[in-house]
């Protein structure tokens, strides 16, 4: 009988034995499970997933973000999964960033700057997004104020009078065309300003319902080519007092000049003098410095897989890093630069 209970006794001992074993295992599991490299947060040891919010699955946007992610976030140190996600674009990412859905997404410069600083747009006035810092510049968005050959408009001072499609209400585009006729003295009370997107624009010019349109995207513009397809083109270069006022006016405005030979097939006579917003990657704070790092230089470095998913990747170049970045660098974007001798200022 003492046989017994002594292997009783001996059995409930080995169980919680074991159980000890296996809670202690579990825990470890937790804290290992994502850090097979040396990135990442140094408190922990563990490594991020990253969701990158692009655009939508006919821009741009959308294939550079999925190479981005799947080919080169993805085999970084510091970064467990990368993913790529389709969405509205800049604003929505903006707003999406800020509720933490994404740690890193796709903008417009212009749209990350009037986010950061809470003004411009209904979306952001008394709204800032906190935390939000630059990774890196992509590619120029070109301002492009687009009008028919036979129109008899030559110039932002002829728009007077006429209906002017300048963007979706509230966009990103519009502000961008409020900008450009505000620096040609030009207001909404002189034209009839059509609120709609760069398809209907088209439309409405090749119909006749509108003269003129405002288009924020990178040459050639598909809505232009579409235009193009049935009526002679005429995109109108800026002023040199124009380009100048709104250069010293706003910081993420660059200065732009967009061959003729671009829409030489639609009618397009004369080389284009503009200005661009460009597209820019940013990445929520909180991500580790060296994570970001880490993605920073991989980009760089397979820059090859970005050329092969849009040719805009063409357009990503260290030298171009942080041209038109309208916001303040993560520390882990700006260590990569400095120590490749680009200027952070």
């Amino acid at each position: 009988m003492k046989n017994l209970k002594l292997a009783g006794l001996l059995l409930i001992g080995l169980l919680f034995a074991l159980a000890g074993c296996g809670s202690s295992q579990d825990d470890g599991g937790e804290t290992d499970g994502g850090s097979g490299n040396d990135g990442g947060d140094d408190a922990s040891g563990e490594e991020v997933r990253v969701t990158l919010g692009t655009g939508g699955t006919s821009g741009t946007y959308y294939p550079l973000g999925v190479a981005m992610a799947q080919q080169i976030f993805s085999n970084v140190d510091g970064v467990s999964q990368a993913r790529a996600v389709s969405t509205g674009a800049s604003v929505t990412n903006a707003q999406e960033l800020a509720e933490e859905k994404y740690q890193a997404v796709l903008i417009q410069n212009d749209i990350a700057y009037y986010a950061v600083n809470g003004e411009t747009l209904s979306d952001f006035e008394g709204n800032k997004v906190d935390n939000m810092a630059g990774m890196t510049s992509l590619y120029p968005e070109d301002i492009q104020v687009v009008t028919t050959a036979d129109s008899g408009i030559e110039s932002l001072e002829d728009l007077k009078g006429k209906n002017v499609a300048v963007g979706d209400q509230g966009s990103g585009a519009e502000a961008n065309a409020k900008q450009i006729l505000n620096a040609a003295g030009i207001t909404y009370d002189d034209i009839t300003a059509e609120f709609m997107g760069f398809g209907d624009a088209s439309q409405g010019l090749q119909n006749g319902t509108i003269d003129a349109a405002f288009i924020t995207a990178g040459a050639p513009t598909s809505a232009i080519q579409e235009l193009g397809a049935s009526k002679d083109v005429n995109v109108l270069s800026l002023s040199d007092e124009v380009i100048d006022k709104l250069l010293s006016e706003y910081s993420y405005y660059t200065e732009r000049n967009i061959s003729a030979d671009t829409y030489a097939d639609y009618g397009q006579e004369e080389d284009i003098n503009t200005v661009a917003v460009m597209a820019i990657l940013v990445v929520d704070k909180s991500l580790p410095e060296d994570a970001v790092y880490n993605m920073t230089k991989g980009m760089f470095e397979n820059r090859s897989e970005l050329v092969d998913a849009h040719s805009r990747g063409e357009d990503i170049t260290l030298e171009t890093a942080t041209d038109g970045m309208s916001i303040d660098l993560h520390p882990g974007a700006a260590k990569y630069y400095e120590e490749e001798g680009i200027s952070v200022e």
